[in-house]
């Protein structure tokens, strides 16, 4: 009579799946790449452009009684860096999450590396996480940079001091401090819908710009789809519609409530993404 044994999958002594491919090993890889050093050296310069500027053209000075957030630029350190933050959160600072979190996987496969990876072995999901911890740390870094480095800039040419609003009033520099940093952090958040993007096609292609073009591209379309007023209460589900409610608190009696439900908005969209994106490399037939 004859017994069937059920046979488990060999494993190789000390082989530990959540110990391939650690962040460190991927972070390190991601900051020794050109277009890393080139993007921080980009957001790094904006900050002195924007000071050359303002020598070579003067104060900026508002048109007509109206004051923006633009004409307080030279009024000190942090309104210099707040006006940094308002000139690139709409465009600017969605390149380096596009990049970041869409060329990761991509260029994997572009290099013929990406089924060497998983043959190590390194786990699917694993290799996922790893870099979707450290794209998106890269991204949160780049948005750190630029405030920062903005911050000292302004500081050493217009002086530290208060932060003063075009509407009246004016923060506190410890108060102005604690209020940009919610905005970054807030701008972070509303990025993360271009992150999903980014990463989702970046699974889905082998060619990394692709994946950054497409990403960046369908967020140019949210935010024309945000500038049709017809669509009216439909605009309240577009994360582009909520992009720039962190300038509710830079005021003296700061509203939370557009920055809570525009991140409420742009979780649900990159959870959903971020979800698609493990779904379908879990599935997908590895060739490159």
């Amino acid at each position: 009579m004859s017994t069937l044994v059920e046979r488990t999958p060999e494993v190789a002594s000390g082989y530990r799946a959540g110990r391939t491919l650690p962040l460190r090993v991927e972070l390190v890889r991601q900051l020794k790449r050109r277009r890393t050093l080139v993007m921080g050296g980009i957001l790094a310069a904006l900050p002195f452009v924007l000071l050359i500027a303002f020598a070579i053209g003067g104060e900026p000075d508002g048109g007509g009684n109206r004051i923006t957030l633009m004409d307080t630029a030279t009024a000190s350190g942090a309104n210099f860096a707040a006006v940094n933050l308002f000139v690139s959160a709409g465009f600017l600072l969605v390149i380096p999450v596009a990049l970041f979190c869409g060329d990761t996987v991509a260029s994997e496969a572009s290099w013929s590396s990406l089924r060497y990876l998983l043959a190590a072995p390194v786990p699917r999901a694993r290799l996922l996480w790893s870099k979707l911890v450290v794209g998106l740390g890269l991204s949160l870094a780049a948005m750190i940079l630029l405030p920062v480095t903005a911050l000292a800039v302004g500081t050493a040419a217009y002086g530290w001091g208060s932060l003063e609003i075009p509407t009246g009033g004016s923060l506190a520099p410890g108060t102005a401090a604690q209020r940009l940093v919610v905005v970054v952090a807030f701008i972070f958040v509303s990025q993360l819908v271009t992150a999903g993007l980014a990463f989702w096609l970046s699974t889905k292609t082998d060619a990394p710009l692709g994946a950054v073009g497409g990403a960046v591209g369908l967020t140019i379309v949210g935010n024309v789809l945000d500038a049709v007023t017809a669509l009216g209460d439909w605009r309240d589900f577009l994360p582009a519609h909520w992009q720039f409610a962190w300038a509710d608190a830079i005021q003296p009696n700061a509203e939370w409530s557009g920055m809570i439900q525009g991140t409420a908005v742009s979780i649900t969209y990159a959870v959903v993404l971020f979800a698609l994106a493990f779904r379908g490399f879990a599935r997908k037939d590895v060739v490159s």
